[in-house]
């Protein structure tokens, strides 16, 4: 059962939507699964709207529409694949180009003051102060509450194997991505491994290995939710053309909704393990998981 109801997903306009008071903006969405199903959905960059205190940042509409602001079909494809697994997922409510969920609390690229080319004015001259009010009242809340549901589906008696859910651009500053879906991994290989090659035995599909970008990014989402705390992860990446409509979303949720299933029966799937990682030393992953204790 979904958390709220369900916007129009392939309508950027209605996702970016009118302003609202800034006392009900919620930086996330919650939607409703079985604690013990084993499986938490992530949606990092599921909208382009911003609090209405913001404005547009100095933007035309059109930068809404873009990759720049939101993973298109990302949202969607999070519901379809938490309806078919009967799982619980979390996703953002606001643009990439206010803070971005998905960056470290100290990444330089936190808050970017040019995103593909294109100048963000009302990112341009912004301060510590202010990316410290952003990262407080919208990056923070969804970090927070992704700890909190791994703890109560840990509490349920699974720990939950991690699964966000992301898309990228067919082209990226003139070269193209052939490819349609890559998943991203750090060290963990529980999950990437072997849905790697249940995708890939799909001999029509390009499926590749931590592009179109690497898994491996400290303080992102996967690192300090998954790394950190030993639960096993992947980050799955499709092309956005392929999900920008209902027809391919549905495509795409029929078949990694299975396809999960299958990697959920591991029987190591559900174990506590801290893995090394690319992206921290020995001694600094041995600091921040000591941080947590």
């Amino acid at each position: 059962m979904l958390a709220s109801a369900k916007p129009d997903l392939y309508d950027s306009r209605q996702m970016h939507g009118p302003a609202q008071d800034i006392s009900r903006f919620d930086p996330l969405e919650r939607l409703d699964g079985a604690l013990n199903c084993g499986i938490l959905l992530l949606c990092d960059h599921a909208r382009p709207a911003l609090p209405p205190e913001y404005g547009d940042l100095g933007l035309t509409a059109d930068h809404f529409t873009r990759h720049i602001a939101y993973d298109i079909g990302a949202a969607a494809l999070t519901y379809a694949l938490a309806q078919r697994l009967c799982a619980p997922a979390l996703m953002t409510t606001f643009s990439r180009l206010l803070i971005d969920p998905n960056r470290g609390a100290d990444d330089p690229t936190l808050v970017m003051r040019i995103s593909d080319r294109a100048l963000i004015p009302g990112n341009a001259r912004i301060d510590d102060a202010e990316i410290a009010r952003r990262r407080r009242l919208y990056w923070q809340p969804y970090r927070d509450a992704i700890a909190d549901m791994s703890q109560k589906m840990r509490a349920a008696g699974r720990p939950p194997a991690l699964v966000s859910i992301h898309s990228y651009t067919p082209v990226w500053r003139g070269r193209p991505r052939p490819w349609h879906a890559g998943l991203l991994w750090d060290c963990d290989d529980r999950l990437a491994r072997p849905l790697l090659a249940s995708l890939r035995a799909e001999r029509h599909l390009v499926i590749v290995d931590n592009e179109p970008y690497d898994g491996a990014l400290r303080g992102d989402t996967m690192f300090d939710h998954g790394t950190l705390p030993g639960l096993a992860h992947v980050l799955i990446e499709v092309r956005q053309d392929l999900i920008a409509t209902q027809p391919g979303v549905e495509e795409w949720a029929n078949r990694l909704a299975p396809l999960l299933v299958d990697c959920l029966a591991a029987p190591d799937i559900h174990d506590i393990r801290h893995y090394p990682s690319r992206a921290a030393t020995p001694a600094q992953l041995a600091a921040l998981r000591e941080k947590m204790t």
